[in-house]
């Protein structure tokens, strides 16, 4: 069960890389564009605010990778720690921003606490 837990938790933290990526480098670029459904113009507008947005989801993908680096009690409670933090903002732009980000990031950091904690 520690396999799968951590093979989720490592998935997040990729999710969560590859987010960084699309808002601090590739907001203005189609493949951003498209991921958040933003116009040429919105984009070029924002793109200071979203590479702030990016740098937080890298945090978020550096404390999963320490929590899966670090030995037990810190790594488990680091994992715990960042899960619930992503399912939280995920929960909060689900609210705000798009109802697609509670079933890309909420969903799955959930699922990854669940495991994390069944793991233990």
């Amino acid at each position: 069960m520690s396999i799968i837990a951590d093979a989720v938790v490592a998935l997040i933290a990729v999710l969560h890389a590859y987010i960084l990526v699309l808002e601090m480098f590739l907001w203005t670029g189609p493949r951003a564009r498209a991921a958040f459904g933003t116009t040429a113009a919105f984009a070029a507008e924002t793109k200071a605010l979203a590479a702030n947005q990016g740098l937080y989801n890298g945090f978020l993908a550096a404390g999963l990778v320490w929590g899966l680096v670090a030995a037990d009690p810190v790594g488990f409670q680091a994992k715990v720690f960042f899960l619930v933090c992503v399912a939280v903002a995920g929960a909060y732009g689900a609210t705000t921003a798009s109802r697609k980000i509670l079933f890309v990031q909420t969903v799955p950091a959930l699922i990854g606490l669940a495991l994390v904690i069944a793991a233990r």
